[in-house]
């Protein structure tokens, strides 16, 4: 079976792979200097990520937002201190810091996902026990973590969702990013980082204090914090991007939802946040949950599902209410509660335009 067809198989491809061409057109194109350890300049991975033109080809941004962010970002991996990016749920942390690997290094793969069952052998390395009992400590029996892997070849390893970590796992990255090296003391011998290796990790701000990363931790960072979109057509730009990216990785048999039905959703998400109407005359209670660009995403590409598999893949009210209000009410008590006065007190009162949405989303709550 050959490469290409194996890849078309694939759920999801990781962003080296699905954006190759454009990682190839970058290279060819790229005139500037290319650190050590990195595939291409600063500028071009810059316009991997917020897009542009590269020898014919059109380079889709990977992230839309201030480009400056983007910009001391890529600075970050070039000294030697670490990148930590937090922000809200669905501001593109993880999206960011994969496209950055992948345009950086070309292999976005080395990832410790943040768990509360991350260990601390995640971070550095662990055995083969079947070996170990065998033979001793052993080259053979050594089991490097994605850290150790990306300070071997000079590449970069990605730390999702750090604050989920136990403080003791976080305190294990302390030494190896002040050190740039991991000592292996039943092999009597270090593992030093080459040129061009860093640590990307994210964090999520509504998980602040779950485990709050310490001070000496924080000094080996350069956070930089990426806000949630600023206005309504901003985030219904992402959505609606995002949306036709995952549709057509999946092949959805419907259409992208219209540009109408998009920013209404994005409208009943941005105002749950806020606590207010987008006019700022009306208060919203707000829900429990996390009502986040990310899961407008997911919700209409759900609706696509539905309409291609049990419509006529064209998306209707009926088909995202129902994800709508999955989205709401995570809590039946209280969220419920709240998306009744939401539907009751705003929706239903915004007029023709949004009366099958209404309709919809009533019946379906019941």
């Amino acid at each position: 079976m050959s490469e290409i067809k194996k890849e078309k198989e694939l759920l999801r491809l990781p962003a080296e792979k699905l954006y190759a061409h454009e990682i190839e057109a970058l290279k060819k194109d790229d005139k500037d200097a290319v650190p050590a350890g990195w595939q291409m300049s600063p500028k071009a991975v810059l316009k991997f990520i917020i897009g542009g033109k590269a020898g014919g080809i059109d380079i889709i941004p990977k992230y839309i937002g201030y480009n400056r962010l983007a910009e001391v970002a890529i600075a970050t991996l070039l000294t030697d201190r670490a990148l930590l990016l937090i922000g809200e749920p669905g501001t593109a942390k993880s999206w960011l810091s994969e496209n950055l690997s992948a345009a950086v290094y070309n292999d976005s793969t080395k990832v410790i996902q943040g768990t509360a069952g991350t260990s601390e052998e995640q971070i550095r390395y662990s055995w083969n026990y079947a070996l170990l009992i065998a033979e001793g400590p052993s080259e053979r029996a050594l089991i490097k973590s994605p850290v150790m892997t990306a300070m071997e070849d000079g590449g970069i390893a990605r730390v999702e969702e750090i604050s989920r970590c136990q403080s003791e796992v976080q305190d294990a990255l302390i030494s190896i990013l002040s050190e740039k090296t991991i000592a292996i003391n039943e092999l009597g011998r270090d593992v030093a980082a080459k040129r061009g290796f860093s640590i990307i990790a994210t964090a999520n701000t509504r998980d602040k204090g779950v485990n709050d990363m310490s001070a000496a931790l924080k000094r080996r960072f350069n956070i930089v914090t990426l806000p949630s979109p600023s206005d309504l057509e901003t985030e219904t730009g992402i959505v609606k991007k995002r949306v036709g990216e995952i549709a057509a990785n999946y092949s959805l048999k419907a259409k992208i939802p219209a540009d109408e039905a998009v920013s209404r959703v994005v409208t009943v998400f941005r105002e749950l946040r806020s606590g207010q109407t987008l006019d700022a005359k009306q208060k919203v209670k707000p829900p429990t949950g996390v009502v986040s660009t990310a899961e407008a995403i997911s919700l209409l590409t759900n609706a696509m599902a539905l309409a291609g598999s049990f419509g006529d893949g064209s998306v209707r009210d009926e088909d995202i209410a129902a994800g709508l209000t999955g989205a709401v009410v995570k809590d039946e008590e209280k969220d419920m509660v709240a998306w009744n006065e939401y539907l009751e007190n705003i929706m239903k009162k915004r007029g023709a335009a949004w009366h099958g949405l209404y309709k919809a989303c009533r019946d379906f709550a019941g």
